[in-house]
């Protein structure tokens, strides 16, 4: 009886976070109340504050929540990379492509750009998801650049900072005007190619081995 109990409990914790987050993303930290949230979630006010002491409590709770929208990069990069092979281009493409594509996503970019508008109410908590969620990635993707560096695909002398360039090529024009005009259908997939195509043959211009890179 305690685990269906249990179980319930989570599936109603569940339900209230995933008609929270729309509304969040809408109105803001500021805008949202707690009884739209309720009445989204078809629970009554009561409940929601059961499972959140407050507003505060259930924001913080949506946005660690989301931490796992990046964990798909980290296997997209290692899937890319690790068994990358003489086309080193066409690989850096691969993953350019399902990166860019994958931040991209307009919920994604919702959020992102929600955490910035409030880091200076919760510096804290856009912290920890920078870190939980991005920067773990770009972990990631700077021990594949130093693995390929060893094997001589690459020439580096700093992974992480190598990453961090790589990264920025993809995201500075596309993620820079999603922020300012808001929405995500500013570009279209075969834009997107372009950039991500656009990138890869900068960042082997720095960092490639190959004489036609250098």
């Amino acid at each position: 009886m305690a685990v269906e109990e249990d179980g319930r409990t989570a599936r109603k914790r569940r339900q209230i976070l995933e008609a929270a987050l729309p509304v969040f993303l809408r109105n803001g930290y500021v805008g949202t109340s707690m009884d739209e949230v309720a009445a989204l979630a078809s629970v009554s006010k009561q409940t929601v504050y059961k499972h959140f002491t407050d507003k505060e409590q259930l924001f913080t709770s949506i946005i660690l929540d989301t931490t796992g929208h990046v964990d798909g990069l980290a296997k997209m990069i290692t899937a890319a990379l690790d068994d990358s092979g003489a086309d080193l281009e066409k690989d850096l493409g691969k993953l350019a492509r399902q990166f860019l594509g994958a931040l991209m996503q307009p919920e994604l970019l919702r959020l992102r750009r929600l955490v910035i508008a409030e880091a200076d109410r919760f510096p804290d908590l856009g912290r920890t998801w920078y870190e939980q969620g991005f920067e773990r990635g770009l972990t990631t993707l700077a021990t594949a650049f130093e693995r390929l560096s060893g094997r001589g695909l690459l020439r580096l002398d700093d992974p992480r900072l190598a990453a961090e360039h790589f990264v920025g090529l993809l995201l500075w024009i596309p993620v820079n005007k999603a922020m300012f005009w808001g929405g995500a259908d500013h570009y279209t997939q075969a834009d997107l190619d372009h950039l991500s195509e656009a990138a890869v043959a900068v960042f082997l211009r720095a960092y490639g081995t190959r004489s036609d890179s250098a």
